[in-house]
């Protein structure tokens, strides 16, 4: 007798990057000399997890009460309105964003697509995505469809992404498109300024022909702050014409993964619909997970609400920020004389290099103790999580496997 219903039969029981994780920690513990460039940590050249010391001294100081309470179900009031100005302060749209807490990132984007796309319709993205994307729109009842990424000159392929979008307003009657950029996960790409204006300017034209969704994935955007404010900038622009969405997230950007606080925020400008909208996010959240980390949205709340502590976290995420932007030029150096093949890659978590065979290719590199994600036609390599002699290891392993 089977319980289970058909479509959750035959799942895999674990995350295939966690997976990757655990076999390289477990080698390691054992005395390989291994290189996990799997998992998306930033980690200081000594290996140590790279922290905040105001992040975590704020989180310590929290009193009990804040801790132990349950939250409001949309989160807490100081937090939403914190995320809100920090984000949209300088654009002159905050008062027309309503916000609600997520646990991280991923939950923003399971709540965008179940508010915005219809059970079995499917999500737009491009052909390189971060892979749980997918399972987030398979839980939901949605599926994911992509477009071509890059064009011949390896730049974003607007014209395939115009064209999708519009089969699915024809075939759906509605578009959500999720882009993650500033610093694509898992190529580390970033959508420059002309980039941003066609495809805004193609979001627009279809706009008058139904209800399109563009959710914009910024959990690392924080890593390119002026790309960042650009993008926020242009979208912002779409807003009354398409609905704008942004998955904020605190993991990166205060490297607080494991609180899991994250937000969805909606710039709209009705003032009825903008309610309509807030009342349909906050019983999603009572329905999908009731409410969040009432510690992570305490901290969150007061690093970016009080001036001195701000301007603390500022200084201190810089350094990280500094730390890893080493590794992308140590990255780009070594690879461009090695004739790897990979995106335009100036800043975040990971990089991609291309490959005829992700699958047969991770595992030569892994019998080298190199462990990288698969993906498809890639291999993704968390430059974040490796030192600067690590690297040069892996482009070695990737010129060896890869190119020959």
């Amino acid at each position: 007798m089977e319980f289970l219903i058909t479509s959750r039969r035959g799942r895999p029981g674990d995350d295939p990057i966690f997976s990757l994780n655990d076999e390289a920690m477990k080698r390691a513990a054992a005395g390989e000399d291994i290189v996990n460039a799997t998992i998306g940590l930033l980690l200081e050249d000594s290996g140590r997890l790279a922290v905040m010391p105001t992040v975590a001294q704020v989180l310590a100081s929290l009193p009990f009460e804040a801790v132990a309470a349950y939250a409001p179900i949309p989160g807490l009031t100081e937090f939403r309105r914190a995320v809100v100005d920090d984000l949209l302060g300088a654009f002159g749209v905050a008062e027309l964003a309503t916000c609600v807490a997520t646990p991280g990132g991923t939950g923003a984007l399971r709540m965008a697509i179940d508010d915005f796309l219809e059970p079995n319709q499917a999500l737009l993205t491009s052909s390189f995505f971060w892979g749980p994307y997918r399972t987030i729109a398979e839980e939901s009842g949605r599926k994911l469809e992509t477009f071509e990424m890059f064009d011949a000159d390896g730049r974003f392929h607007v014209a395939d992404a115009d064209r999708k979008l519009g089969e699915h307003l024809e075939t759906q009657g509605r578009a959500l498109l999720l882009l993650n950029t500033p610093c694509h996960n898992p190529t580390g790409y970033s959508l420059d300024e002309s980039e941003l204006d066609a495809l805004f300017t193609v979001i627009e034209r279809h706009a008058a022909r139904g209800p399109i969704t563009i959710v914009l994935d910024i959990a690392y955007g924080y890593f390119r702050p002026e790309t960042l404010a650009r993008t926020v900038d242009i979208a912002c622009k779409l807003a009354g014409k398409a609905l704008v969405l942004f998955a904020w997230s605190a993991s990166k950007a205060f490297a607080l993964y494991g609180q899991r606080v994250g937000a969805l925020i909606a710039v709209v400008p009705d003032s009825a619909q903008r309610e309509r909208i807030t009342n349909a996010i906050t019983y999603s959240c009572r329905g999908l997970w009731s409410n969040c980390n009432a510690a992570g949205m305490a901290a969150v709340a007061r690093l970016l609400s009080e001036p001195e502590l701000a301007k603390l976290v500022r200084a201190e995420r810089a350094g990280t920020v500094a730390l890893l932007a080493r590794r992308v030029v140590h990255w780009n150096t070594l690879a461009t004389a090695a004739k790897l093949r990979y995106p335009r890659y100036d800043g975040g978590f990971f990089t991609t290099v291309f490959s005829a065979d992700p699958l047969a290719h991770s595992k030569q590199l892994r019998a080298r103790g190199l462990f990288l994600v698969p993906t498809a036609g890639a291999l993704r390599v968390a430059v974040c999580a490796v030192n600067e002699a690590q690297i040069g290891r892996i482009v070695e392993g990737l010129a060896d496997v890869v190119t020959s």
